[in-house]
């Protein structure tokens, strides 16, 4: 569990560094015009880490809660994410990780147990929840990569 709580709490740094020194230009460069620009890649993250903490919460705090997901292209469609700031998403993501660090230092092998549903009946223990946060993060890293790859093709 110690390798999973600071794989989750590395997520931050990791998504700085991924931005760090690119330009406006770059941070916006979309591969194809139904793929994401990096830019909308770190408010998409910062936006289900939003939901995700909550989730989190609410499974160590409620007896089997009900989990609710989101439609994250209508989100990133109908939310005007190329106006949001992205450096205050960055900064909400370094935050809602920092709220979730002293409960994650302190849970009992019960917590990590316990368990949300979602409305399709489909169940998730607190540690494959957080488990999920850590694979989701590393996933949308990845796709940041694919994304510079691309730039980097369309300049030749």
């Amino acid at each position: 569990m110690e390798k999973l709580i600071e794989e989750y709490s590395q997520d931050y740094a990791l998504l700085r560094e991924a931005v760090d020194g690119l330009s406006e230009e770059e941070l916006r460069f979309q591969p194809a015009p139904d793929k994401w620009s990096i830019h909308q890649i770190v408010i998409h993250v910062t936006d289900d880490e939003i939901l995700s903490t909550h989730r989190l919460r609410k499974v160590l705090a409620e007896e089997e809660p009900l989990l609710l997901s989101f439609d994250q292209e209508a989100w990133t469609a109908n939310l005007g994410y190329e106006r949001l700031d992205r450096e205050q998403h960055l900064l909400l993501f370094q935050m809602l990780r920092a709220s979730m660090k002293p409960l994650l230092e302190n849970l009992t092998p019960g917590q990590l147990e316990r368990v949300g549903k979602y409305p399709d009946g489909v169940r998730y223990t607190f540690k494959e929840l957080l488990e999920l946060r850590v694979q989701h993060v590393r996933a949308h890293l990845a796709q940041i990569e694919r994304v510079k790859q691309a730039l980097r093709e369309d300049k030749v």
